[in-house]
This record gives C-alpha cells, structure tokens and sequence, in this order.
C-alpha cells in the first residue's frame, strides 16, 4: 500500500471558565465563522457547530498530518483572545482548559450535525453538566466528577 488514508471526525466539546460571562447570542453569530476559519487554516474542516452560552460543540475532520491537541490548543487560545476584544464584558473570558473530544465514524456525522445544530433545545431539557455526562457514558469513557 503506497498511499495513507485517513478519515477522522471529532465531536469537539469544551466549556468557558465559570467565572467567564456567559457568551450572548450576538457574541456566538460572530463567533462560530471567527472559529471555523481558525479550524481551517489548521486545515480541520468544521462540519457542525453551535453551542450554548456557556459551551461549543464543534464536528470537523482532522486531517493526518494534524495533531489533535494543538488544533483544540489554536481555535480556544485564539477565539478567547477575539472574544476580549468584543466589549468589556467579556474582558476576563477564558475556556476552561480542558474539553471532550470524540471520534465519530462516517456513518455517525448526520446524527452528530443534527444534535450540534440543536443545541438550544437539549438544553431546554438539561444542563450542560447533565448533557456531557450523558456523553461520557454513551462513548464510555471514565472522568473524574471533580472535574
């Protein structure tokens, strides 16, 4: 086999700082294409985003030569630094350091853009923290309930 393929997909969920202001609505229109170029010139298209005040899901494909680490690493540094410059608000935003991220296969990338693209109502039902456990347990992954 002379050639390396590769199709990865991530379902990229991370959470602003508790004591960050939450993100307006306004603030996430401008946002989410602020993100989305950041992902692409780290040539990781973003095929679903959206999120919530406090939070952002994001599905892109991550390409072979791209660490996974240093992507989420560029699009939280950089879009926490943008959001400062929004108004005074949001002086002290910052993303909280960690975040979940979780491969989905082909098959699974409609249902992950349909459940990202509804943010707004999964959290007319449950909270954020009651959200991403669910998460964790669906793709059973142990965390530590501190965190």
């Amino acid at each position: 086999m002379g050639q390396s393929l590769v199709q990865i997909y991530v379902h990229l969920i991370f959470h602003k700082k508790s004591s960050s202001s939450d993100i307006d609505k306004s603030i996430r229109q401008e946002l989410y294409p602020y993100m989305i170029a950041i992902m692409k010139t780290n040539n990781s298209p973003v095929l679903a985003i959206n999120g919530t005040e406090d939070h952002v899901h994001m599905l892109f494909s991550l390409l072979k030569n791209v660490a996974l680490s240093k992507v989420i690493e560029d699009v939280k540094k950089k879009s926490s630094k943008w959001i400062k410059t929004k108004n005074d608000q949001y002086h002290t935003f910052y993303w909280q350091s960690g975040y979940g991220a979780f491969s989905i296969g082909k098959s699974g990338v409609k249902a992950a853009q349909h459940y990202i693209f509804n943010q707004e109502q999964h959290h007319n039902k449950k909270s954020f923290q009651q959200e991403y456990r669910a998460i964790l347990k669906k793709y059973e992954v142990d965390y530590d309930e501190r965190y």
